[in-house]
This record gives C-alpha cells, structure tokens and sequence, in this order.
C-alpha cells in the first residue's frame, strides 16, 4: 500500500519508514526539516519538503499522492517550551494535523496512525497508566496531542476515516536529536562522548517509562492490518530513574563524569510508565529490547558514527 508519513526524517518516524519499506510498502515522505535531517531518508521513499502548517501545501500533496494510509509523526514535541509558547506547540500539533485531516477525508484514506504520547497524557497518576485512565495532561504539548486524538474521533464518526493513536512512553535510540531538551539518553551519550558533563534536571529523581525505537516502529508495522480504532500505549511498564540513565549510560562509555544538577523544569510529571496490555491484545506487541541492550546499542551507536 502506499503510506504518506509525516515528519519522516526525524529520529522516530524514519525508523518507520525504514520497516514499512522493508516488507514492501511505497513511502511517501513529508517533512520540513526543521529538526528532520536528510540523512534519515530512506533513498527507497519519496521524499516532499513540506510544513504540515502550510494548509495549501499539504493539502495538495495528500490530494495527489492519495495515499491509502498516513501515518502523523510530524509535530512539535518539546515539553518545556510548549508551557512557554502554548500558540506554537498548538498551530503544529493541533491546526497541522487538520491541516492533514480535512485533505485526507475528501480520498478518502483507509487510516490514520498518529503518534501521540503516554508520558504527557495521564497526569500525576499510579503507575502504570492504562489507557482506561482520564487523560489529564499537565503541558500543553500533553493537551494538544489529547485535541489530536479527540479531533480524529471526530473525523472517524463523520467521515468514517479509522484512526489508531500510539501513545509513547520515552522513545530512545539510534538517530535520537541530541540537541533538544527531550531525549535524556542521547543528550547524555553525546555529551559523554565528547567528554562533556551533562547537567540533571533536579534531583534526577523523576523516572520515566524508556521504548526501544525499533520496538516503537514495529508498533508502526502492525498497527496497518488491525481493526481497532482508539488508543494504544506503547510503552514496557518499567520506571527507571534520570540518574539511573546517567549511571547506565556512563557505565557503557566507560566515562568517570560526576552528576551535576540544576533545576527542575516546569511542566514535567514526577512518574512515568505505560502498561501496554491492551496493544499486546489487539496488535499482539510488546517491547523486545530492554533498557540495558538499548543502551548498549545507542552507546555503540555514538562511538561508531
């Protein structure tokens, strides 16, 4: 089938890209690059540069690609400065993806795989979240990726389009931005790399649910052929610690760094991690690679590059 994903250069979503090519699927590649790069394209895809806040623009390309599936990875996805600028993270995450969903309902498509996140979504609840738990995220990243869910329903009731949204724990791995204020690992194997001593944020306390990208992707993979339509939490159920990862991750470079902390960011949950019993049910996945092979593949990873 012919699948158009956006935001198909970055870390996650080109992983994606990578599995649908891989069991034959033509991929079409939509992306702005502005925190994508070229070098995770796929020369296999088509790729379209492209912002899905450019209505004319996106709404053209779905119209002329008619894809039969787009899979929505395209967003902003920083916590810290969506509490900042609560507009910006709303024009990508919440008027980009109708951008995307008044073009799609005219083909019509056959789904909507949208990435959207656990970690943000369910507040400061027991652990771990269930996607049966109300959804009261604490940022407004956490709140425009909710609209994104509740507007695809809307879409799925009137139009009939179906829709599964994968909520994501703390996705790490080769490829991962190392640059932004997400993605701990990579910050910290980068940093290390370069011998360079990366700063905690608070008491380095907080834990949170980490997903191998590769087991995200295969998430991706079978998402195609189901028939449920809602919510699925990809996640491994297991909360490890920011210094936990600091630790791990200097263990396996062989660096002596000690931890260094600053303040707590604003917008940031105390715990997090994701039973994914429900996307066991109805896709028939769980997590294949724990968190010290993880970190032992994006270490080899860093030194290898």
């Amino acid at each position: 089938m012919k699948i158009l994903i956006t935001g198909g250069a970055g870390f996650i979503a080109s992983h994606v890209a990578d599995a649908y090519l891989e069991i034959g699927h033509e991929v079409v590649i939509v992306d702005n690059l502005s925190t994508g790069e070229k070098k995770n394209l796929n020369p296999k895809a088509k790729f379209i540069k492209a912002d899905i806040t450019d209505k004319k623009k996106i709404q053209e390309i779905i119209r002329k690609e008619r894809p039969d599936v787009i899979n929505h990875h395209a967003a902003h996805i920083q916590v810290g400065y969506s509490v900042k600028n609560p507009q910006f993270d709303a024009e990508n995450n919440i008027i980009g993806l109708l951008n995307i969903m008044e073009a799609a309902k005219e083909i019509p498509i056959k789904k909507v795989i949208m990435a959207a996140t656990g970690g943000a979504m369910y507040g400061n609840k027991v652990t771990p979240f269930n996607e049966e738990m109300k959804a009261e995220p604490l940022s407004p990243y956490g709140i425009s990726k909710r609209a994104g869910e509740l507007y695809l329903n809307y879409y799925h009731e009137l139009y009939q389009i179906p829709f599964i949204s994968l909520r994501y724990s703390n996705v790490y791995g080769p490829r991962q931005n190392a640059h932004g204020e997400s993605g701990v690992i990579a910050i910290f194997a980068e940093m290390m790399a370069e011998g360079k001593a990366p700063v905690i944020n608070g008491d380095g306390t907080h834990t949170r649910d980490y997903v191998y990208v590769e087991d995200v992707a295969r998430a991706n993979v079978l998402a195609l052929n189901s028939d449920f339509v809602g919510e699925l939490n990809i996640g491994t159920e297991t909360e490890i610690s920011t210094n936990e990862v600091f630790r791990k991750v200097a263990t396996e470079m062989g660096a002596e760094i000690e931890e260094k902390h600053s303040a707590e960011r604003p917008g940031e949950q105390v715990t997090s991690s994701l039973n994914y019993s429900k996307a066991k049910e109805v896709l028939g996945w769980e997590p294949r690679v724990n968190f010290d092979e993880g970190v032992r593949r994006v270490v080899a990873w860093y030194k290898n590059r």
